[in-house]
């Protein structure tokens, strides 16, 4: 028996885009233009036709390759990292590896029974229950009726969803569905699994249960294919990795290798910029400042817990403040506040002005994963009470990372507004006010 579990060779997926003609259109569009757009549609869409081709509306067409000339081997018992940006053609090669989608060019050859988890709702019959599904996706494996009930009782455990099991699932929310739907593809025994972001959906503590289920099955020498935009999670579960970059294979190689190379790209320079002055606001402040731009001074957002955070915050001001501070709070990357630091009040801002304030938050101590910040300027403290110039929320994606050698763990802090009482921020004026025209 071959010890490769996957083999793809020159793999390539073509879609066409179609694309409206640059003609007026609604009330602007006259008789004549409707009647030569619609013409031109149809002998485009008739042409195409008489060759096989498939029908894509638009006046014109254009080839999209989402992979192009990918290929890769992967042995029995390993277990590989798929990353890239959004786009890159992740998901576009797991659809093809699961046999949802036919390649344009190229080979797949699978060794294995497969089972595939990609995004919430594929695999399932929405109309039949719980129970029906869990039997009929042991079908579709290949599995006898004893098997799949030697399994049952494993499965609803793991899914926590005992009550709902002879409820049909569309009436499931997404964290009951993908809980199941990852139950039933890691416990009915394939060669292969194939798990695209499933750590997106559903809490903490699930996540901590897929990725010790991951690290299960592939310790009993199943291969795992495994999609995440959380690097954490993959250098924690894999071994190597293959990064794709506009559909082309660009890495492959030992997790930590490809892992730092996707991060240097990510990072795209010496820093990594957020440009907030447009991003609409949930809280709108008093208008006396502004954030505009937060920036990082490194090639990618990546921290060791022991590291101090330090980025750029550029404010914009519009009254002369003295005394101003910066807030900041932590947010997990499911949503849950982390734990919230003030600086002191210890900047001045000059009227038609733009600063460039340094930010410090030392020793951190966040463990290993991905963050997201909320951050304000004004005035005032916690305890006497703030008053919020302005308010940025959903920015400063960073990601913590342990030193090579170390164990990564998942945090997860669930009270309302985090157990953690930061060190204060440290600020310093990076740069001298700069004038603003009136």
């Amino acid at each position: 028996m071959s010890d490769i579990a996957i083999r793809v060779e020159s793999l390539s997926k073509r879609y066409l885009l179609g694309h409206q003609a640059n003609t007026p259109k609604g009330e602007d569009a006259t008789l004549r233009d409707n009647l030569v757009g619609a013409a031109r549609g149809l002998l485009r869409r008739t042409k195409e036709m008489a060759r096989g081709g498939a029908l894509v509306a638009g006046d014109s067409v254009e080839d999209f390759w989402a992979l192009k000339d990918v290929s890769f081997e992967v042995k029995r018992g390993e277990v590989v990292g798929i990353i890239g940006r959004n786009g890159a053609g992740k998901s576009t090669l797991l659809k093809i590896l699961s046999r949802i989608t036919e390649p344009t060019s190229g080979r797949i050859t699978l060794n294995g029974r497969v089972s595939s988890l990609l995004e919430v709702g594929t695999g399932f019959h929405p109309e039949l229950s719980g129970r029906e599904n869990i039997f009929l996706n042991g079908a579709i494996l290949g599995m006898s009726r004893k098997e799949i009930q030697t399994k049952f009782d494993e499965i609803v455990d793991f899914a926590e969803v005992e009550k709902f099991l002879d409820t049909p699932v569309k009436r499931y929310s997404s964290g009951m569905y993908v809980r199941l739907a990852f139950a039933v593809s890691a416990h009915l025994e394939p060669e292969i699994l194939i798990v695209d972001e499933v750590l997106a959906v559903g809490d903490v503590q699930f996540q901590k249960k897929c990725l010790g289920k991951m690290q299960s099955v592939a310790g009993e020498g199943r291969t795992v294919l495994f999609v995440s935009h959380n690097m954490a999670a993959v250098e924690q579960l894999t071994q190597s990795a293959v990064m794709l970059r506009a559909g082309r294979m660009v890495e492959r190689g030992p997790t930590t290798e490809v892992v730092h190379a996707y991060m240097t790209i990510a990072g795209a320079g010496n820093e990594v910029v957020f440009d907030v002055a447009n991003t609409p606001r949930k809280y709108p402040g008093n208008d006396k400042a502004r954030i505009v731009q937060l920036r990082f001074d490194r090639i990618a957002p990546v921290f060791s817990p022991g590291e101090p955070f330090e980025f750029m915050v550029r404010i914009q001001s519009n009254s002369d403040t003295s005394g101003a501070r910066i807030s900041m709070t932590i947010f997990g990357a499911d949503g849950t506040p982390i734990g919230s630091c003030f600086a002191p009040p210890a900047i001045s801002l000059r009227a038609r002005s733009i600063s460039d304030v340094r930010v410090t938050l030392p020793e951190h101590m966040l463990a290993p994963g991905s963050y997201y910040c909320g951050l304000s300027v004004g005035t005032g403290d916690h305890i006497t009470g703030v008053v919020d110039f302005d308010v940025v929320l959903d920015t400063l994606h960073f990601e913590v990372r342990p030193e090579k050698g170390e164990d990564s763990t998942v945090s997860a802090w669930t009270r309302a507004w985090g157990t953690i009482v930061f060190n204060p921020l440290k600020l310093e004026l990076e740069q001298s006010p700069l004038q603003v025209a009136a």
